[in-house]
């Protein structure tokens, strides 16, 4: 699927979904950006066959987050001249992002190649998994626009970096590198800029690799495990591992351990 705002490629299991407007760095506040996310995403996730996505940027940024030109009182974009509207908006508009993706079981990488930005960084906070390229930068810069996340920061950036680096990071707004991001365990990977789509690449063929349904029911419980009890969790595992027991991937992995071979998946 392509659009003016996102492009797909396929390859086997794997889908790239690229933000796809460059001269702008790639804004992700505009409706038809969000929309083009939701209806790739959710198509993904309803096939079976896509084990895994990479989310990246087109040109030289990851995403620069709402678009500021947008934000003028008479601009006709997020901002309306009633704040319930405004409200109103946010809640048919980008908010609609971090619900899709803590709903998703579809595992999903961001190759982080630039610039990630207020709400751009935030969307790559809504991904499993952030491998960032040497030139990348991250700002949860709301504040220095006299604004707060609108579209879930404050609650995804704690539980990625802990309550007290997200305070600082949120409260000052300043920018970090790769190299903080990595220290502060914000991404799991920094790589040169030539080697991150390989390198994410690599990532995705790994969990690519393993039956399907595991992977999206780990991925489900690991989401569901940010706010459940233990007691919780330990039901939804039971539950789900009675389900892992009767798929005939699970069989051919035992099977295939048995015998000494490579198993093959089929996603059944």
């Amino acid at each position: 699927m392509s659009d003016a705002s996102v492009l797909t490629q396929r390859d086997g299991p794997v889908l790239t979904v690229t933000l796809n407007q460059p001269d702008r760095r790639n804004p992700i506040s505009d409706p038809a950006m969000v929309d083009a996310l939701c209806a790739v995403f959710d198509q993904a996730d309803r096939d079976i066959s896509v084990h895994v996505a990479i989310l990246t940027g087109a040109g030289s940024a990851f995403s620069s987050g709402g678009d500021l030109n947008a934000m003028r009182p008479d601009a006709g974009g997020l901002r309306a001249g009633m704040p319930a509207q405004t409200r109103r908006n946010y809640r048919a508009g980008i908010q609609r992002l971090p619900l899709l993706f803590q709903a998703i079981e579809l595992p999903v990488i961001a190759a982080v190649n630039g610039p990630a930005i207020g709400a751009g960084m935030d969307l790559s906070l809504m991904c499993d998994v952030r491998i960032a390229g040497q030139s990348a930068r991250f700002a949860e810069s709301f504040v220095k626009l006299g604004l707060v996340s609108g579209d879930g920061g404050a609650w995804l950036l704690p539980r990625i970096v802990g309550f007290s680096k997200a305070a600082q990071l949120s409260l000052t707004g300043e920018t970090i590198d790769a190299a903080e991001a990595l220290r502060i365990g914000l991404v799991s990977d920094v790589v040169p800029d030539e080697d991150l789509m390989a390198t994410a690449r690599q990532q995705a063929d790994a969990i690519a690799a393993n039956p399907p349904h595991a992977t999206r029911m780990t991925k489900r419980l690991l989401r569901a495990a940010q706010t459940a009890e233990l007691s919780h969790i330990l039901e939804m595992a039971g539950a789900m591992q009675a389900l892992a027991h009767a798929t005939a991937d699970h069989d051919e992995a035992i099977n295939a351990f048995f015998d000494r071979r490579p198993p093959t998946f089929k996603g059944d």
